[in-house]
């Protein structure tokens, strides 16, 4: 038997889709990272993107257990004395439901020259409706 080693053109991306109203916020990402990764297929290599691209859909539904609502805090700062500006889970909801699955999936995902290149594979709607029904199988 010859080992094998993964090569660019011999990769081939499917699609996968998540509702964010049927699964809790960390279980759901731990599994899109993966998926983003390429974790769950035989030919995974950590120096190649060999995940796959993902729809999440009903973001605005997002499920959240116990009192993360109001006690997840999210931290920016301006970069001026003072400047450190605090926002939680409840906030995002109602404004940008999908920087809290984003948020979630990035801090999952390995911090290197891939990490921009699999969050691009990643795509979250608010609504059930997305325009990536031809892709899905």
């Amino acid at each position: 038997m010859k080992t094998t080693e993964t090569r660019k053109q011999d990769l081939k991306y499917d699609w996968h889709l998540f509702d964010a109203s049927t699964k809790s916020l960390g279980r759901m990402a731990t599994e899109i990272a993966s998926i983003l990764m390429g974790k769950h297929k035989a030919n995974y290599s950590p120096n190649l993107n060999t995940g796959d691209k993902v729809v999440v859909i009903n973001s605005k539904k997002l499920v959240l257990t116990g009192k993360k609502l109001t006690d997840k805090i999210y931290y920016r700062h301006s970069g001026y004395a003072g400047g450190l500006k605090e926002r939680n889970a409840e906030y995002y909801l109602k404004k940008n439901p999908n920087f809290i699955i984003q948020n979630a999936v990035s801090g999952m995902l390995p911090t290197n020259r891939l990490a921009k290149i699999r969050m691009a594979n990643l795509y979250i709607y608010e609504g059930e409706t997305h325009p990536h029904e031809g892709q899905l199988k």
